[in-house]
């Protein structure tokens, strides 16, 4: 049976307090809809503190982390099997303005991004979403970090970021779901360029705002992005590329790219190695951690070629200041 409240899917991975304010936030909206909240297999009290403070909120447990896309997978499905006409994909790590619902429901727009501005800084967008730039092989993001007030139009995107994604299910029922393989990050990147390719075509949507405290997925800090954003990139561009495309990729920046982090590594190690032993007062955690980074980019690149997808190596889960391999 259809129904024509929007269906609000969020995605619980050990946020309990995050998930909490995201709920309370979202029982100020007065327009109709449905709440799922998917646990992730949360090692923290996270379902328990769910269910006691929102017991009408449908709370599914998946057991496991499976991450973003497959994670979020669980309550589409959920949603669809209740007949929703409209879903919104919502970050644990929001809380939304009362009216934000609305926005997006004024506009009939297959694929709507919200307009996130930043918790610690509501004046900043986090960023809008993404366009591909061929000449780097990367997307551009839209609006990052820049003045709020500059943008009030609504625009054509690549990608709509996915801290709030909102769509009618009808693009989820012809093109599909989130590709699990990408785990976390660029999973919203790869469902837009279908979408895209099956003629829907994503738009910011300036009245949809909330506010994102970004992030709170990433727990071992820069290494952590780097690993996902490596790995799933190259993944991004197998998937989406034409032969042409990926051939010119790989000769003219995706080669270059990996050569150059692959020499600069074993020199950055050995300065590394000869500083603690000449200089062992000297704090280094700085240069520590930028080679950690190269070693979560080489390490991206090399499970991505092995066909390694998943959850990533557990080490890159851990910050610096914990564990420095």
């Amino acid at each position: 049976m259809k129904t024509d409240e929007p269906y609000i899917i969020i995605l619980n991975w050990n946020g309990k307090q995050d998930t909490l304010d995201c709920l309370e936030s979202l029982s100020h909206v007065q327009t109709p809809h449905q709440i799922i909240v998917v646990d992730n297999g949360s090692s923290d009290d996270s379902v328990q503190a769910i269910a006691a403070a929102f017991p009408l909120i449908s709370l599914i447990e998946t057991g496991e982390n499976l991450g973003y896309a497959e994670g979020n997978n669980v309550g589409i499905c959920e949603a669809l099997k209740r007949g929703a006409t409209h879903l919104l994909i919502l970050n644990n790590d929001t809380t939304v303005e009362p009216d934000f619902l609305d926005a997006f429901l004024a506009r009939d727009d297959a694929i709507q991004g919200a307009k996130p501005l930043l918790a610690s800084d509501p004046t900043t967008l986090d960023h809008l979403g993404g366009m591909w730039e061929p000449k780097k092989g990367a997307f551009s993001l839209i609006g990052c970090r820049e003045e709020a007030n500059r943008w009030n139009e609504r625009i054509p995107l690549d990608y709509v970021c996915g801290v709030a994604l909102f769509a009618k299910a009808e693009v989820f029922k012809k093109i599909g779901l989130f590709e699990p393989r990408f785990f976390l990050f660029w999973e919203e990147n790869d469902w837009c360029a279908r979408a895209k390719r099956a003629g829907y075509q994503p738009y910011f949507c300036p009245s949809a705002k909330l506010y994102h405290k970004v992030s709170a997925s990433f727990t071992g800090g820069k290494a952590h992005t780097t690993y996902f954003w490596w790995r799933n990139r190259l993944f991004w561009i197998k998937r989406n590329c034409s032969k042409k495309e990926k051939r010119n990729l790989y000769v003219r920046i995706l080669i270059p790219e990996m050569g150059h982090i692959l020499k600069l590594y074993p020199i950055k190690a050995l300065q590394l190695a000869l500083l603690k032993i000449a200089r062992p007062q000297v704090d280094l955690t700085e240069k520590k951690e930028r080679l950690r980074n190269y070693k979560a980019a080489l390490t991206g690149m090399k499970d991505y070629f092995l066909g390694r997808f998943g959850n990533g190596p557990t080490w890159i889960f851990t910050r610096p200041n914990r564990q420095l391999k």
